[in-house]
Parts: C-alpha cells; structure tokens; sequence
C-alpha cells in the first residue's frame, strides 16, 4: 500500500476545510493524527465512484479527485448490511473513513470520511450520538433533518446534524459526494431511525 495516496488526501481534506469556515466552527482540524495500515475491503460502490462522472465543479475537485484515487486501496464500510435496508441501497451507497475506525490515520477527537450517492438514491432516515456536519464536495443532494425543511445543497454547502438528530439524504438528477466529519460521541455507529420521522 502507498502512503502517498493517503497523505495527498489528508493535505486536500485539510485544504477543504481551510476553505470552509463552518468545518472550522464545527471542530478544529486534528493535529493529534497517527497513520496505521489500512486493510483494504471493496464493495460495488466502490466501482461506481470510480465510473462517476456526474461530480462536477471546481472548487473541491482536487478533494474528490483525491477520494477517487484513495478508493482502490480503501476499506469501505458496509454500516447497513445486517439492516433491513436492501441490496439495492448496499449496492449503490459508498462510504469509506479517511480518519477513524478503517482509515489511513487515527484520532481520539476526530472522524472523518467521504459518502458517495448516484443519481436516483435515497439515504433513509437514521440518527447517530456524535454530532455531524456534512460538506457537500460535488453534485447535489437534498438533505432532510427532522423539525427542519428540507433543503438541496451543492457543492461548499454544509448541513448539521445535531446529536441523535434524525436525518436522511436523497439525490434525484445527480449524485452527490460529501466530507463528513464527526465530533463526540463515537462509540455508536448510526442507526436507522424506525420511528415516524415529521
């Protein structure tokens, strides 16, 4: 494995958010990272981000052209596989930590990873203890929080989801690629939500 691939991504993440003051204002930039070996462990999406073409814009290209490259050599999660969810939506979501549990560096305060969604799919509703900012790097997406209206976000556009905050994410026309950072509470993966969400 080389660790070129990693540290130009973690130096393009790092760029992203000093571009981005809401990442800032969320949780500061860790500067406590160690790199460990990352297993590499594929999944279909994986493929599919690779063939995508659909991300389009330049101010966080060089970010999402870093994620693309990290892919080969990424352990992507399968967070819903044991879930009633479906193949359809395990088939077609991706996402792979950069810092965090099966990513390239490690930090007690921090995690960080990208969530890639094709045109035409929807992220159900589910909620997690750690609090979330998304940053939407390519394409569009529409995201919904519970007691808030939905909005269409693209790319430089953040969403925040409180702690145990239901959210869900839907792409209708284009797919979306987002950095998602976490902050507290990391003990708890997400769960989906299987109350009625308003």
């Amino acid at each position: 494995m080389s660790r070129a691939v990693w540290d130009r991504l973690l130096s393009e993440v790092a760029q992203a958010y000093r571009v981005c003051p809401a990442l800032a204002e969320f949780t500061p930039f860790p500067e406590d990272l160690t790199p460990v070996e990352v297993v590499p462990f594929d999944v279909p999406p994986a493929q599919l981000l690779q063939n995508e073409a659909g991300l389009t814009g330049d101010r966080f290209a060089a970010v999402r052209e870093a994620f693309v490259a990290a892919a080969p050599q990424a352990q992507w999660h399968e967070t819903y596989k044991e879930t009633s969810i479906g193949q359809d939506f395990m088939d077609r979501f991706g996402c792979y930590c950069l810092i965090g549990h099966g990513g390239a560096f490690q930090s007690p305060q921090f995690r960080a990873w990208m969530v890639y969604m094709p045109a035409g799919l929807h992220y159900p509703w589910h909620h997690h203890p750690a609090e979330e900012m998304y940053l939407v790097l390519g394409g569009a997406a529409e995201f919904h929080r519970e007691g808030m209206p939905s909005e269409t976000l693209r790319a430089g556009e953040t969403s925040f989801h409180a702690s145990n905050q239901p959210h869900a994410m839907t792409t209708t026309d284009s797919p979306v690629m987002c950095l998602v950072v976490w902050r507290n509470g990391f003990e708890t993966g997400p769960s989906l939500t299987e109350r009625e969400v308003q």
